[in-house]
Formats: C-alpha cells, sequence, structure tokens
C-alpha cells in the first residue's frame, strides 16, 4: 500500500518548498531574464549609456564568422568529448566489475579524477603536453611527433578534449558501475550455460539494461561539455589558437568581460540556452524511445 504524507495545515507544505523556490528563482530565473534583457541593449564600455536596439545584437551574431565558426568547434568538442568520455569509462566500468583481487583500490583510483577542479585538470594536462618541458612531448618527438598544442589548432582541440574526457570519466564510472552491480548475474549465468560467449552476453543482455544509465549519461555529458568545460580550455588553450577551441560559453565569457561587449555577450548566452534547451528536449523526445526501463 502506498503510504502518503498528510500535512495538517493547508500552507504548510507550500513553506517548505519556498526555499527551494526561492534559490531557484534567485539564482536561475532571475540571471536568464537579465540576459534576456541585456541581449536587446548596447552599453558603452564602461556601462554608463544604454540603447534599446531590439534584435540588433542577434543580428550581429550571425553574420561574424568567428561565432559561427564557435559552433562548429562547439559541435565537434561537445560530440568528441560525450562519446569518447561515455566509451571509456563504460569499458574501465566492465573491467572494474569483472575484478576479484584488489578491486576497492582498483575502483578507488578510478574515481579520484572526480575531486579535481576543471582548471586542475587543464592545467595538469597542460603540463604533461608542454612543448618544451611536457613527458609526453618528450616521447612524441623520440618518435617524430612535432607536438605544440600552443601554434597547432588541432594539438589544442585534442589537447582540451583528452583533459575533459579525463575529468568526467570519474562521474561516469560510478553509475556504469553501480548499473552492472544492479543487473541480476543469474541472466549472465543463464546465458553462459546457454553457450553465449562474453561478448554476447554483453551486447544482449549487459548493454540493454544498461541503457537508462547510457541515456542519463548521454544527457548530462552534452550538458557538461556545453558549459562545465570552461575551466579546463581557460586554464590551458584559452580559446586559441585562434579560434580553434573557443566554444561558445567560452566565448560568452570572452565577448563579456574582456571585449566589454554585454549585449552582445548577453545574446550569445540567450542562445546557448535556447540550444542546451532543445538538445535536452529532442534527447527526451527521440532517443529516450530506444532506452528499455
Amino acid at each position: 500500500m502506498e503510504k502518503r504524507v498528510v500535512f495538517k495545515s493547508a500552507w504548510l507544505p507550500y513553506v517548505l518548498l519556498m526555499p527551494q523556490v526561492a534559490v531557484t528563482a534567485v539564482f536561475f530565473f532571475w540571471p536568464a531574464l537579465q540576459a534576456v534583457y541585456f541581449s536587446f541593449q548596447i552599453q558603452d564600455a564602461f556601462g554608463l549609456t544604454t540603447q534599446f536596439v531590439w534584435f540588433q545584437n542577434y543580428a550581429a551574431l550571425f553574420s561574424d564568422s568567428h561565432y559561427l565558426s564557435s559552433f562548429r568547434v562547439t559541435a565537434f568538442f561537445s560530440l568528441t568529448v560525450a562519446a569518447t568520455g561515455i566509451g571509456i569509462s563504460l569499458v574501465l566500468a566492465t573491467m572494474a566489475d569483472s575484478v576479484v583481487r584488489g578491486a576497492l583500490a582498483y575502483k578507488t583510483f578510478l574515481i579520484w579524477p572526480y575531486a579535481v577542479a576543471p582548471a586542475i585538470a587543464g592545467v595538469l594536462w597542460a603540463f604533461i603536453f608542454a612543448p618544451s618541458i611536457g613527458i609526453v612531448t618528450y616521447f612524441l618527438k623520440k618518435f617524430g611527433v612535432d607536438w605544440n598544442w600552443i601554434i597547432d589548432p588541432e594539438q589544442a582541440m585534442l589537447l582540451v578534449v583528452v583533459a575533459s574526457v579525463w575529468k568526467q570519466i570519474s562521474y561516469n564510472f560510478l553509475f556504469f558501475l553501480a548499473g552492472l552491480q544492479s543487473i541480476p548475474k543469474s541472466l549472465l549465468e543463464a546465458a553462459a550455460i546457454d553457450g553465449a560467449g562474453p561478448f554476447r552476453r554483453f551486447w544482449t543482455i549487459v548493454f540493454p539494461l544498461l541503457s537508462p544509465t547510457t541515456f542519463f549519461l548521454l544527457v548530462m555529458n552534452i550538458i557538461y561539455s556545453f558549459f562545465d568545460t570552461f575551466g579546463v580550455i581557460d586554464a590551458t588553450t584559452q580559446g586559441g589558437p585562434g579560434d580553434a577551441t573557443k566554444i561558445l560559453v567560452y566565448k560568452v565569457y570572452y565577448d563579456g568581460v574582456k571585449a566589454a561587449d554585454l549585449g552582445g555577450s548577453s545574446a550569445q548566452s540567450v542562445i546557448l540556452m535556447i540550444i542546451v534547451i532543445s538538445l535536452t528536449v529532442i534527447q527526451f523526445r527521440y532517443i529516450e524511445r530506444r532506452v528499455q526501463y
């Protein structure tokens, strides 16, 4: 029988909800409304004069080749980070689930990167791949690879992808491992008795049962690559060389803080918010149909 909480007072549930509603309104809805309002304005560099220009900031953005370039960079970066991060995490979680001896130490080492801040992760990988003193650069030069991500756009993109994926692997690993450990072992044992090999058992039993977890992580990784990778990029390439690693969220920061274009930066924030909401709706509308709960 379902247990339901009954409040003696009609207003008590609303009072209990008020702190959460207040936090959401102050820190989420109010900044979003402010961004929409500022996106219709042009301010001088010191914020002393303001002019209401309607959609002029939006029109200027879509005629700016640098802004259109950041769309392509963001699409490539987010898809690469999400696909690579989920794939590697699934492999590591599968290996950790089958480890018998030393499993706790193995899992602990894989969870550690989650405690590292994105900016620290960026600095760490920037040192490892540093063109002059990086240890990976040293071995790459042994194999004849000329590595210098400061001037090479493709190498700069590879660096921020590696750092972002490494930072997110622990998060994905925790969910995949929990999902794997919730699968009844009797199903796998019955399939093994019927002659199914490890690869067939994984694709016909394990992976379909992990589809809710995979779908959840797909949504979270896309959002992560759009927003939470700002610290990695700012600590390593700062969007360069050129615009090679300047994703949308970093261009919002660059135009608003460094270029003092509050109206254009606000318009970019509104567009970025619409893109993320649209991607989330599309994922729940179409991709979720393939999920087996």
